[in-house]
């Protein structure tokens, strides 16, 4: 496996194989019993039942859960002991918004069902150059750091191994079926329903309050300037060593739809601001300030719409989707936070801007403009 954390520029043509962790048996040792010798952790039996495979080609946690023995008391070598909480995750799309926000969410739950008090240190298993949103990962987390950094056995007091970003809900929920209703944190805090869940607008909540964004300040002052439409762009931007940066086209006249949109909003009698949403151009914080101060979100299908997950609860959606690209990860993330959620459905990547305009503005009705 690479070193990890190298800039980008220095790593292009770098194959994916020699950035994931290949494990050797005993990679992982826990301390058991003194009876006894060493012996594998689990059985292949309870991998089948808790960590299966699910057609992802190379399942590194349940690779490194395969390679853990149990060693007696005193038999564990260590050149560092972490005494720390300390996460251990393992990324592959990690330069996408919408797969690292997996990420980021899984490692959020892994904190939470496990009742830590405090925000756990990262361990990055993987050998993944160094991306933008590595920032945000420091931001979330009381330190960020690569396996490979560590020059010999390391033993943690308390290790968490995070489930990969793919098994997530926010991923699982594109080709599985299950029920789950969402609600705001403030809702449930005033009238509890067991129905529903603010576990994704918890989420939302931490990355905000981890940029130290006044969140209630934004919210108590989002109108007072007019109502803010944020459109968001997709934009080129080089995501890893074997991207081209070039991104996909979703939306094929999207400047001039974005041109229709600003022009049509000057001629309203509410005063209405469209925000240009160009997030590659953006720090974290200010991609996510647009996003709490904006009643209405508009935008093509694409990564920059799952900062979804951070909007307030009166936030309404409407998302752009192309006939290449009918799927459900942002009408499941309106879901899941109880956001109102519009889409406009193309027989191409070409929008009617009237269509478009005519959905703007009936849901800006709703908001008495």
């Amino acid at each position: 496996m690479s070193r990890g954390g190298e800039p980008l520029e220095q790593v292009m043509g770098r194959a994916e194989e020699e950035e994931l962790p290949k494990y050797e048996p005993g990679a992982l040792q826990v301390e058991g019993p003194a009876a006894g010798r060493a012996g594998p952790l689990m059985e292949a039996g309870f991998l089948d039942s808790y960590v299966p495979t699910n057609g992802i080609g190379m399942h590194t946690m349940r690779s490194l859960l395969q390679s853990a023995r149990v060693v007696p008391p005193g038999e564990l070598h260590c050149s560092q002991w972490v005494e720390e909480p300390t996460l251990l995750v393992t990324r592959f799309e990690y330069a996408n918004l919408f797969h690292t926000i997996t990420d980021w969410y899984s490692a959020y739950v892994s904190s939470r069902v496990t009742d830590l008090p405090n925000r756990p240190n990262v361990v990055f298993v993987d050998g993944h150059c160094k991306a933008q949103l590595e920032q945000t990962w420091e931001a979330l987390f009381s330190g960020v750091t690569y396996a490979k950094n560590f020059s010999g056995p390391v033993c943690f007091r308390h290790a968490i191994l995070s489930p990969l970003g793919y098994e997530t809900a926010l991923f699982k929920g594109l080709s599985e079926s299950f029920s789950c209703e969402g609600a705001s944190a403030q809702s449930l805090r005033e009238k509890t329903d067991y129905e529903k869940t603010a576990r994704l607008s918890e989420f939302g909540e931490m990355i905000v309050a981890s940029f130290d964004l006044p969140q209630d300040d934004i919210i108590s002052s989002k109108r007072l300037n007019g109502i803010n439409v944020l459109f968001v762009r997709r934009e080129d931007y080089l995501a890893h060593p074997r991207h081209s940066g070039k991104v996909e086209s979703r939306l094929s006249n999207e400047p001039e739809v974005y041109n229709a949109i600003d022009k049509w909003a000057k001629g309203q009698k509410c005063k209405i601001n469209v925000v240009n949403g160009l997030f590659a151009h953006m720090t974290m914080k200010e991609q996510l300030r647009a996003i709490l101060e904006a009643s209405v979100v508009i935008g093509a299908h694409g990564a920059g719409l799952t900062h979804l997950v951070s909007a307030t609860p009166d936030t309404k959606v409407l998302e752009i989707i192309s006939s290449m690209y009918q799927r459900p990860h942002f009408a499941l993330i309106s879901h899941w936070k109880a956001l109102e959620y519009h889409a406009i459905n193309l027989p191409g990547s070409y929008a009617s801007i009237t269509d478009v305009i005519n959905e703007l503005s009936n849901i800006l009705k709703g908001l008495g403009c």
